[in-house]
């Protein structure tokens, strides 16, 4: 009698999952299969789910007026480039406040925390001229360095976490055997929290990559990432469905692909240090 409880509880789980999981899943397969719709299925009404004439020309027209690969290489280096100078920075804060912590430590990661709730059209305008002052508008430098301080919280949160699980006494022993800060935090702290840190690594690189409103309001043409290469096909006379959908399942199909291969890593690393 217990057995079949059990069972039927993970059937129940299990359905529960699957229907939650589709739920999500659905608006991504419905712009994947808009994109193979002609204009006037696209707006049809009702809704043409599967049965329609399948066509590449959106995918043609979407090439033949836009650069897809320079969008792509800005969105692969500003992503990048962010998550990476984001970790770089944000390994000796989280070592810091996890293995020196102070009165304050605790105060400072719920401000950084609270930076996030902070809307962002509101620091807009001086962001803006800070950028022209600089000279950073429509560059990629610029937009690495926003979408960084934008993850920044996000990133030390995490590591701070990972790094909250590991023994202290293993640095204290890397210390008593004469490592110097440095050699502590790169040979002995960054190899047991790898899991930890390539989770992160993968979550702020998703973020960035998703990222849309600083990219639409700081770049023009010269740095414009996928998300601006969406945006272009929302014109005054009104929008292109089906040419939109080509866009975006475009600008998509690199991270779905990232996120589908790393998933294992990145599930690990969310785990990591959840069981003791």
């Amino acid at each position: 009698m217990a057995r079949s409880i059990t069972n039927n509880r993970k059937a129940l789980n299990t359905a529960i999952a699957w229907t939650i999981g589709l739920l999500i899943f659905f608006p991504i397969l419905w712009t994947i299969l808009t994109s193979f719709k002609t204009e006037a299925q696209a707006i049809a009404d009702p809704p043409i789910f599967l049965f329609f004439d399948w066509t590449l020309e959106n995918y043609a027209v979407v090439q033949e007026r836009s650069n897809y690969t320079r969008f792509l290489m800005n969105s692969i280096i500003i992503a990048g480039g962010s998550t990476l100078l984001g970790v770089i920075i944000a390994v000796p804060a989280a070592w810091s406040m996890a293995f020196v912590p102070s009165n304050r430590t605790k105060d400072i990661l719920l401000w950084m925390l609270s930076t996030k709730m902070l809307p962002a059209v509101g620091v807009l305008y001086p962001i803006y001229l800070i950028f022209i002052k600089m000279g950073l508008l429509d560059s990629r430098i610029g937009l690495t360095v926003i979408l960084m301080l934008i993850n920044l919280p996000i990133i030390v949160w995490m590591l701070y976490t990972y790094f909250r699980e590991i023994p202290g006494e293993i640095l204290e022993a890397a210390r008593m055997d004469g490592a110097s800060l440095r050699d502590e935090i790169l040979y002995v702290l960054t190899p047991m929290a790898i899991p930890g840190i390539a989770s992160t690594l993968l979550l702020n690189f998703i973020l960035a990559w998703n990222e849309a409103f600083w990219t639409l309001n700081l770049t023009a043409a010269k740095a414009a990432p996928l998300t601006a290469f969406i945006a272009s096909y929302s014109s005054p006379e009104g929008l292109f469905y089906a040419k939109l959908s080509a866009a975006s399942t475009m600008a998509i199909a690199p991270i779905l692909i990232l996120g589908w291969f790393s998933q294992k890593q990145l599930v690990r690393g969310l785990t990591f240090g959840a069981v003791k």
